[in-house]
C-alpha cells in the first residue's frame, strides 16, 4: 500500500514535542493563531484585572473624601442624612470594592508574577546547568540550584522595582467623586496605580519565594528504601498515570505522535496484568495519577471507562484525578487553538472529566465542606448540579456555561477516608492551572483555597497516613534535562511554597504524581515523593513499558515508610 493509514502521517505530528521542536511549534502558533482572540483573551484575562486593581484605590479615596466633607457640616440635616446614605453605600459597596481589588490581585499574581518567577529561576538554572555540567556532582547541583534562586530573586526584584519608581510619577492615589465622573483622566493613573502595585509586590515577594527556596531543602534521591516492620500494617498501591488513551483504534497521542503507540491495546495489557496479580496478591487501591485521555474527548472517556468495565474488581480500586490532557487541550491537532476565558469548551471538558471520576470513586471519595470537615460523596456533592450539567452538556452556551463556574474546583481536593483509626486515606487534587492555549496546557498550580481544605481534611483524620496525588511534579527533580521545554512550565508554579506547607505531616503521608512520565523517588525535605513512569508513552508499540506497585508501611516511629516497590513489565505487540 502507498500510505498505510495504519501508520499515520505528519498530521500525527502537529503538536508533537518530541517529534518536532518547540521552535517549529511556536512558530505555527503565532502563524495559526487569531491576533483578536489573542488580544480579547489578554484584554479579559490581564488588562481588566490591572485596571480594576488600579481603580480600586481611587473609588475607596473618593468614598472617604465625600465622607470626610460631610463630617464637617453636621450640624445641618440634610448634610446628616447625605452622611448616612453615604457611609451605608459604603459599607455596602467597600466589601465588594476589596474583593473585587483582592480577586484580581491573585489573578495577576497568578497569570504574570509567579509565572516570571518560576520562569526566570528555571532559566538560570538551565543556563547554569548547561555551563558548569561536567564534573557536577549532587552537593554541587543543590548550591547551584539555591544560587540561582537567589539569582533569579535579585534579577527579578530589581527590575520590578525600577518599573514600580519608573510608573510612580504618572499614578494617583486618591481621588473625588467628580474624578470618577470624568473618568478618561483616570485611565493612564489606574494603569500606572497597577503597575506599581504589581511592580512592588513582585519586587518584595521575589525576594521572599527566592530566599524561601534557596533556604529550604532541595530535591534529592532517596537514599533507601525502607524495609517492612514485622506486623505493621501495610498498602499495596498500583500506581497508573498517564495513560493518554485515544478515541480510534489506530489513533497516535498528541505528544509522541507517529513514535509512540498506536490505540489503546497497551492499555488494556496493562489492565489484564493488573487483574492478574490482583487475583495472587490482592490490592489495595489503584491509582491513576492523571491524563487518563489524551485530549478529554467523549470518545476518548467512552474507551477508557469501557476497559474498566471489563475489570469491575480493579475499577472498585481505582482513584483517579484529572490531569492537564484532560482539561486544558483546547484542540488536539492545533497548538494555536485558543479558548477565551468565559468559552464553554473549558467548562464541558471539566464536565466531562468529573463525570468520569464520579462514575468510577463519587460513592467512595467525599468533598470538603465549608466547615473543613468531609462529608458529602461527590456523587451527593453533584447531585444537585446533575439537570444543569446535563442541559449544559446537551446544548452548550456561555450562560449555562457561567453556571457552572466553580463547581470543578470545588471538589477538590477529594478525601478517600482511611477505613479505620490509623488507616490510610488519599487525597486528590487537582494540579491544572487555568490555561486557555493547547500550547500552555501543562501548566500547574496547587490553589491557596485547595491547600487550605487538603490542611483541614488532614488534622480531621489525626491518626491516619496518607497518599497526596497530583498531576503535576512538585518541583524540578535533581536530574540534567536536554532542553529548556523539558523543564518550564511542566512543574508547579508554586510547587515549592506547596512543598513547604507539605511539611507538617509529611512524616505521615507520600506524595505520588504522574505528568512528565519520569520515573523518580526521592526526598523534598522529610516529604517522600513519587514521581510515575507512563505503561503507555513513550514507547513504541513493539517496546517494553512499566509501572510499579507500591508498598507503603507503618514503622515503628509511626511514620510512613516506602519499602522497595514492584516492578511490573508490560510487553510489546
Amino acid at each position: 500500500m502507498l500510505l498505510d493509514p495504519r501508520h499515520g502521517d505528519f498530521e500525527d505530528n502537529a503538536a508533537s514535542p518530541e517529534q518536532r521542536s518547540l521552535f517549529a511549534i511556536v512558530g505555527s502558533l503565532l502563524v495559526e493563531i487569531s491576533p483578536a482572540k489573542l488580544l480579547f483573551a489578554w484584554t479579559v484575562s490581564l488588562l481588566l484585572p490591572g485596571v480594576l486593581l488600579g481603580l480600586a484605590p481611587l473609588v475607596a479615596s473618593a468614598w472617604i473624601s465625600s465622607l470626610s466633607q460631610q463630617l464637617l457640616a453636621l450640624s445641618e440635616v440634610g448634610a446628616v442624612l447625605a452622611l448616612i446614605v453615604i457611609a451605608a453605600l459604603g459599607w455596602l459597596g467597600g466589601r465588594p470594592l476589596l474583593q473585587i481589588a483582592e480577586t484580581n490581585f491573585w489573578s495577576l499574581n497568578a497569570l504574570a508574577v509567579q509565572p516570571s518567577y518560576a520562569f526566570t529561576r528555571e532559566a538560570l538554572r538551565h543556563l547554569a546547568e548547561l555551563l558548569w555540567r561536567t564534573g557536577s556532582t549532587a552537593a554541587s547541583r543543590v548550591r547551584l540550584r539555591r544560587s540561582c534562586s537567589i539569582g533569579a530573586g535579585m534579577l527579578l526584584s530589581a527590575g520590578a522595582a525600577l518599573i514600580a519608581v519608573l510608573a510612580w510619577p504618572v499614578s494617583q492615589w486618591t481621588a473625588t467623586i467628580n474624578d470618577l465622573v470624568l473618568i478618561h483622566r483616570l485611565v493612564v493613573p489606574t494603569f500606572a496605580n497597577a503597575v506599581v502595585l504589581v511592580s512592588s509586590y513582585l519586587a518584595v515577594a521575589s525576594l521572599a519565594w527566592s530566599v524561601a527556596d534557596a533556604s529550604m531543602d532541595q530535591p534529592a534521591d532517596l537514599a533507601a528504601f525502607d524495609a517492612p516492620s514485622p506486623g505493621g500494617r501495610c498498602w499495596r498501591v498500583a500506581h497508573l498515570s498517564d495513560l493518554h488513551v485515544v478515541g480510534e483504534r489506530y489513533g497516535f497521542r498528541i505528544e509522541s505522535g507517529t513514535a509512540g503507540p498506536r490505540g489503546n491495546q497497551r492499555f488494556n495489557r496493562v489492565l489484564a496484568r493488573l487483574a492478574e496479580i490482583h487475583a495472587v496478591d490482592p490490592l489495595d487501591h489503584v491509582l491513576i495519577s492523571g491524563d487518563m485521555t489524551d485530549a478529554g474527548r467523549p470518545g476518548e472517556w467512552a474507551e477508557f471507562l469501557d476497559a474498566l468495565a471489563g475489570h469491575p474488581e480493579l475499577a472498585a480500586r481505582i482513584i483517579m484525578l484529572p490531569g492537564n490532557h484532560d482539561v486544558n487541550v483546547v484542540d488536539r491537532a492545533n497548538p494555536a487553538r485558543l479558548d477565551l476565558p468565559f468559552s464553554p469548551g473549558k467548562r464541558l471538558r471539566q464536565m466531562r472529566t468529573l463525570s468520569a471520576i464520579a462514575a468510577v470513586q463519587g460513592d467512595r471519595v467525599r468533598v470538603i465542606d465549608g466547615s473543613g470537615k468531609p462529608s458529602a460523596t461527590l456523587n451527593q456533592s453533584l447531585a444537585p448540579y446533575r439537570d444543569r450539567i446535563t442541559q449544559f452538556a446537551q446544548q452548550g452556551g456561555v450562560r449555562r456555561a457561567a453556571a457552572l463556574r466553580g463547581l470543578f474546583d470545588d471538589q477538590f481536593p477529594m478525601i478517600l477516608p482511611p477505613d479505620r483509626d490509623g488507616g490510610l486515606g488519599i487525597a486528590v487534587l487537582n494540579s491544572n492551572a487555568e490555561t486557555h492555549f493547547s500550547f500552555t496546557n501543562a501548566l500547574g498550580l496547587v490553589s491557596e483555597a485547595q491547600t487550605r481544605r487538603l490542611e483541614a481534611a488532614i488534622r480531621h483524620f489525626p491518626t491516619a497516613y496518607w497518599t497526596i496525588a497530583l498531576h503535576h511534579h512538585l518541583v524540578e527533580y535533581p536530574m540534567p534535562v536536554k532542553t529548556f521545554a523539558e523543564r518550564i512550565g511542566t512543574a508547579l508554579i508554586n510547587g515549592s511554597w506547596f512543598v513547604r506547607r507539605l511539611q507538617r505531616f509529611s512524616d505521615r503521608s507520600v506524595v505520588m504524581h504522574g505528568h512528565r512520565h519520569i520515573d523518580w523517588i526521592g526526598t523534598c525535605g522529610v516529604s517522600k515523593i513519587v514521581s510515575a513512569p507512563s505503561p503507555v508513552m513513550g514507547a513504541a508499540d513493539d517496546a517494553v513499558t512499566y509501572f510499579y506497585i507500591h508498598t507503603m508501611v507503618v514503622g515503628p516511629d509511626r511514620k510512613l515508610c516506602l519499602a522497595e516497590p514492584e516492578r511490573v513489565e508490560i510487553a510489546g505487540s
